[in-house]
């Protein structure tokens, strides 16, 4: 509360100063309550999740085993590299050499393209995955690049795996 001091000055003269003193404790609880207020009404960033597609729990414990291999019309497969490089093949491993393991890049809509055309070429676009194989040299940055171009082609069938070693041989020969 605010509080009047009445004080005497000295030399004779019979006028009074009086000193206004407020109590700033009910501020502080003011204070508290506002930063209280602002921090519960204040919309925090939400993240930006993208969903990975994960296979379902499968509830036969002895499945069929399925040795099926995706025919290479019906898939395109993504090669991460050093240095903001992506290169892309449809061919299997007796066929694949450094003429048709095709370099793109990252800028523009130049994955969802390759997609795209990879798409309308397969034979079974039911069965049309893509494949993603990040070398041991790319960084997380062009995975999510990747992640999200395929979600902006809407193809939900599509896998992370190793780099295979003669694909590994045909890439280090183009990277050289």
């Amino acid at each position: 509360m605010a509080e009047v001091i009445a004080q005497e000055k000295q030399g004779g003269s019979k006028q009074r100063k009086k000193l206004i003193r407020v109590d700033m404790t009910p501020m502080v609880d003011l204070g508290f309550l506002l930063i209280t207020f602002f921090m519960f009404t204040t919309n925090f960033t939400k993240p930006n999740v993208m969903d990975l597609g994960l296979p379902a729990k499968d509830h036969n414990p002895h499945p069929i085993i399925d040795d099926a291999v995706i025919n290479t019309k019906n898939q395109v497969t993504f090669i991460l590299g050093k240095d903001n490089r992506v290169f892309y093949h449809q061919q299997s491993a007796e066929d694949l050499n450094q003429n048709n393991l095709k370099e793109t890049s990252f800028s523009g809509i130049n994955i969802s393209k390759v997609i795209s055309e990879a798409y309308n070429n397969a034979a079974a676009k039911d069965k049309f995955t893509i494949i993603i194989k990040p070398t041991d040299d790319a960084n997380y940055k062009n995975f999510v690049d990747v992640l999200d171009n395929i979600a902006i082609s809407k193809k939900e069938r599509y896998g992370v795996t190793d780099i295979k070693p003669w694909e590994k041989k045909v890439y280090e020969e183009l990277t050289k």
